[in-house]
């Protein structure tokens, strides 16, 4: 999916969270080339700035004349549970 922003069109990117500072306003994410890239606070969707550990989790976001925006972290799939077994 991606949106247009007048002529220039963003397209959804994907990466993995190294670190979020909240002190500092700053985080780093990398992205599958393994290049790095500085996160601001103000680069995440409302309501998705990291409180705590996100240290390896996956997240989506665009960029912009190189600055990383609309950063939101993916959904972890639900680890598949053991059935009971039932006693006769």
């Amino acid at each position: 999916m991606s949106a247009e922003l007048g002529n220039i069109e963003l397209g959804k990117e994907a990466g993995t969270m190294l670190w979020f500072n909240a002190e500092k306003d700053l985080g780093v994410l990398e992205v599958a080339v393994g290049e790095r890239l500085e996160v601001p606070g103000t680069a995440f969707l409302p309501g998705e700035k990291p409180v705590g550990r996100c240290s390896g989790k996956a997240v989506e976001f665009q960029t912009f004349e190189g600055a990383v925006t609309r950063v939101a972290f993916m959904p972890e799939p639900n680890p598949r549970r053991a059935r009971r077994r039932h006693r006769h």
